[in-house]
């Protein structure tokens, strides 16, 4: 595996963080830190060596934080963005509610908005309404799953490119018909169509490492057909999503999780009941246009602004 970059790995060893590994291959927890837009540029070296490592950290009681404070700690790690579609929340610039009495049960895998050319590096969340149970996001690691495919497979990973889109089949893992919510949240969410064609498998611009890049905004591989590009698609699936390449987070009200949008996908499970509310409010840090191991960029193909 590449090495993190040298000034990721220096900032590290000079600080004292509480860091407490979860997962076997992706994910930690950090304690003792108060996040907000004051932190030392140390603390936040070591915050962002990391992430780096663990691809996604985790962080209890940041009560503390509310929009413009989640906003502005979001900015040390670089420009913050809106969604391309869909409305921020009121009062704030960038900040992105999902509410899930308004349809936003994000309950498959993907990368956060892929369907565009240089989606988000960073994505920073915020649980605000908790369930009483049920509400957990599971991550996954994008750099293990490569690396750990076999070479044959590896090998045509290497040489694909595929189509994202925004206007993803948002019934294809549902049992049940959606709701007027779901429909109207569908609707904004492609209110402008976006298409953009990556490489499957991307150079990360920080640690070199490599990574797939696929998740459901995928709609197919460039020269497969349709049918051809589900089946493989499924099984590139597989190999990311095993259990064992997996964390999965219990949110408390306050908690605040940070994941790296180049190297994992990431589910949010909507197995709460009915009655109960979700309330997530999430920054994203504005991202670099990904390059293949061919040194070929990605290539907005329709919505580019």
């Amino acid at each position: 595996m590449t090495l993190i970059a040298t000034s990721a790995v220096q900032a590290e060893p000079s600080l004292e963080l509480d860091i407490h590994a979860i997962g076997g291959r992706i994910g930690a927890e950090i304690r003792g830190v108060r996040l907000g837009s004051d932190l030392d540029s140390s603390t936040h070296a070591a915050i962002n060596a990391a992430l780096l490592k663990h691809k996604v950290i985790f962080f209890r009681g940041q009560s503390h934080l509310d929009d413009a404070e989640q906003e502005a700690f979001a900015r040390l790690f670089g420009e913050t963005v809106a969604h391309p579609t869909v409305p921020s929340v009121a009062n704030t610039s960038r900040l992105l509610e999902l509410d899930s009495k308004n349809g936003n049960r994000a309950n498959s895998w993907h990368t956060d908005v892929t369907f565009v050319e240089a989606y988000p590096k960073i994505s920073i969340l915020r649980g605000v309404v908790i369930p009483p149970a049920g509400g957990d996001t599971v991550w996954a690691n994008t750099v293990e799953a490569y690396e750990r495919l076999p070479e044959p497979l590896r090998a045509l990973a290497d040489s694909l490119r595929a189509i994202h889109t925004n206007t993803y089949d948002y019934a294809a893992n549902r049992s049940a018909p959606s709701t007027d919510a779901e429909l109207a949240y569908r609707d904004q969410f492609t209110s402008t169509v976006y298409e953009t064609e990556h490489p499957v498998v991307r150079v990360h611009p920080e640690t070199g490492e490599r990574s797939l890049v696929l998740g459901h905004f995928v709609q197919r591989f460039v020269g497969l057909s349709q049918r051809d590009s589900d089946r493989l698609k499924e099984l590139f699936h597989d190999h990311i999503t095993r259990l064992e390449n997996t964390v999965r987070w219990r949110w408390n009200q306050g908690d605040v999780a940070i994941w790296d949008n180049r190297a994992t996908q990431h589910y949010a499970v909507a197995d709460y009941d009915e009655s109960a509310r979700r309330v997530v409010r999430r920054a994203t840090v504005h991202g670099d246009v990904p390059v293949g191991i061919d040194g070929k960029r990605s290539r907005a193909l329709r919505g580019a602004h």
